[in-house]
């Protein structure tokens, strides 16, 4: 008899726009897109609620765009969180195996990762994901998975991910405020990790810099396993601030400029195509070189491109990364930023988009829903415990997801 299909909801809620992707996955395992939803973003600045008012509109929104389309209700979502808030460590724990015979059990398992967590983080913030990388029994390193081997001594090597506990719980409050829950907070760049990337790219090592509106979001992989994370407070709106000061025009005149019109290596465009230009104040429109106006962008996407080679400069697989750079999100869409990004990093440089769906999967081969995909994979995967990040390791990976949802349910009184 056939297994009956399971919906997964990912709510991508950013700086520009908000999108809420449908997704079901059949008893053959197969996932399908079945409805797709986006909103214009208001209420947020680089990835954190400045208006909770605007924000639930937004989602609701956002959200009902893609009930309509799917033609099922959403009672809960796995929702991204970013913002320059973000911080990331690597961390290591060592246990003594408890078992007589020196077998390593899944508890040992889950008490090592416990070691592991147990680091002084300010009051202030609170554990997103704790992600083991590897395992580690009796000097033997390199270890995925060590259940059911023989060893004295265990050690983990783990990425810890934390957050601002405000902003988490204002974007959960959102949400709930929409009427619906929150499954799972999720950070955006690894959701981003699960659409774009290929396994044998994360094992050859491979930098992913998702480039949206308000952030920039940059996870890097090495051997299988997500070694540094980090958020740059910039992305896209900067560069339309930079064409609205620059040809003294209205940002949403700016931001269309820069969609139909933008380039980011001046090197690219012909000094003989030109582009009309709003005026501000009942000012007469003015026609302008594209050449100026990839001059303008130019420098600002560079910044941008430049602060996360810093990044992923600090991390010492940085030499390694035969993957090279994976980019997404909305910006990335814009001609010369490939071209760029190979001059800044020195690396192959692919632009990654969403693949191998069904359903509505066409609707969503694009680098703006790259978020929202992943966050419906990461539950997905979560569940079915073969994500990419951990195989048959996921129940420690979403146990640990998941001591933000404990903290949550112990306040959802005051959020409802």
């Amino acid at each position: 008899m056939a297994q009956a299909s399971r919906t997964y909801v990912g709510l991508d809620i950013g700086t520009t726009k908000i999108s809420c992707i449908i997704a079901e996955m059949t008893g053959a395992g197969e996932v399908r897109i079945v409805g797709v939803g986006n909103a214009p973003s208001e209420g947020l600045r680089r990835g954190v609620v400045v208006d909770l008012e605007k924000t639930v509109g937004s989602i609701e929104r956002a959200v009902d765009e893609a009930e309509r389309m799917a033609g099922v209700p959403v009672k809960g979502v796995h929702a991204g969180i970013a913002g320059d808030h973000i911080r990331s460590i690597n961390s290591r724990g060592v246990i003594a195996v408890s078992r007589k015979d020196n077998e390593i059990g899944p508890a040992d398992v889950d008490r090592v990762v416990e070691a592991a967590k147990a680091i002084a983080i300010p009051m202030d913030r609170e554990i997103i994901h704790v992600i083991p990388q590897e395992f580690i029994v009796d000097d033997q390193d390199g270890i995925k998975d060590p259940v059911g081997m023989s060893g004295v001594r265990l050690e983990a090597e783990v990425h810890i991910i934390t957050g601002a506990v405000t902003s988490a719980k204002n974007i959960c409050r959102s949400i709930q405020r929409a009427g619906l829950k929150v499954y799972d907070l999720v950070l955006e760049p690894l959701a981003s990790s699960h659409a774009v990337l290929g396994r044998d790219e994360r094992d050859l090592g491979v930098v992913l810099l998702d480039v949206g509106g308000g952030t920039t979001d940059i996870a890097v992989f090495f051997e299988g396993s997500i070694r540094h994370t980090a958020i740059v407070p910039c992305g896209g709106a900067n560069v339309t601030n930079d064409i609205a000061i620059g040809l003294r025009t209205p940002i949403d005149k700016a931001e269309q400029i820069k969609i139909r019109h933008g380039c980011a290596l001046a090197a690219l465009v012909s000094s003989s195509d030109s582009v009309l230009v709003s005026g501000v104040g009942g000012r007469a429109d003015r026609e302008i070189s594209r050449h100026v106006l990839a001059s303008m962008i130019e420098p600002r996407m560079e910044e941008i491109l430049s602060m996360a080679n810093r990044e992923v400069k600090k991390n010492h697989f940085a030499e390694l990364l035969g993957g090279g750079v994976v980019l997404t999100g909305g910006t990335s869409l814009m001609p010369g930023v490939v071209e760029l990004a190979e001059q800044v990093f020195e690396m192959p440089v692919r632009l990654g988009v969403p693949e191998g769906l069904g359903g509505l999967g066409a609707n969503v081969a694009d680098p703006r829903f790259s978020t929202g995909v992943g966050l419906v994979l990461h539950g997905c995967q979560g569940e079915n415990g073969d994500g990419p990040l951990a195989e048959r390791r996921a129940p420690v990976d979403r146990r640990a997801v998941f001591d933000l949802g404990r903290w949550l349910n112990k306040f959802s009184d005051l959020f409802n």
